[in-house]
């Protein structure tokens, strides 16, 4: 199995407060693998290094086996890491139809954003009857489902979900993660960051274990399943 992202001994701080410590993960092109941790665990700042929105003070970071240590945030997005977050994933006063086509900027020919508008109104149904509805409006799990929706238009190397299913009503949880399913059938590469690990566990191949910004546990799904590091359906 190729691997998509490879990271390896990243350290990243704070000023002065270390945040991240000596992290090393490996993403398997087409596959789901997961990333476990408790609020303040280093979950959101592994992701924000990713993408170099934190700054990395020690380390070295591959996409499909080149060198990304020294790309610009737009550089990592316009080369196919995607990030999904619900928090921050939509423009709430613009409307559904708009969002989509924000999220498809990099999409210069029409028919092939015609045919990827027509392959996402097909996934995400909820979605192409609120078109015209503005983003803000939305339930929390149809800015869930829009903020994934909006991820993929692109066809990302790299899709990753933070925390998808944080706040949302337990059968909005169902529906979000059938629709990862369905993603991990497609075999799109997914880096999934969730507290829910009983949820994440059954959607991923292999998975990590974050702790005080140090990755204490790693294995397979069954593997972490088994695990003393993850006792909790919610961590």
């Amino acid at each position: 199995m190729n691997t998509m992202l490879e990271i390896r001994n990243l350290y990243t701080s704070y000023g002065r407060i270390p945040m991240l410590m000596d992290v090393s993960l490996d993403i398997a092109e087409g596959e789901v693998s997961c990333v476990l941790g408790a609020n303040g665990s280093g979950k959101t700042t592994l992701v924000k290094a990713i993408l170099n929105m934190v700054k990395a003070d020690q380390g070295t970071m591959k996409l499909a086996g080149v060198s990304i240590d020294d790309w610009p945030t737009h550089k990592r997005v316009e080369e196919g890491i995607a990030l999904s977050a619900a928090a921050v994933g939509t423009f709430p006063k613009m409307t559904v139809e708009t969002n989509l086509k924000m999220g498809a900027f990099y999409i210069n020919d029409a028919k092939v954003l015609h045919d990827r508008l027509e392959n996402i109104y097909t996934s995400f149904p909820v979605l192409k009857d609120r078109l015209q509805q503005k983003a803000g409006t939305l339930s929390g799990g149809e800015r869930t489902m829009l903020a994934i929706a909006r991820a993929v238009i692109n066809k990302p190397k790299l899709l990753i979900l933070d925390e998808p299913s944080l706040g949302l009503a337990p059968i909005m949880v169902e529906e979000v993660f059938e629709i990862i399913q369905r993603l991990r059938e497609e075999k799109m590469t997914i880096l999934l960051v969730e507290q829910n690990a009983t949820k994440a566990l059954a959607v991923a191949s292999r998975g990590y274990v974050i702790q005080k910004g140090a990755i204490i546990f790693s294995g397979t799904s069954d593997e972490l399943r088994k695990s003393e590091f993850v006792e909790n359906p919610v961590m």
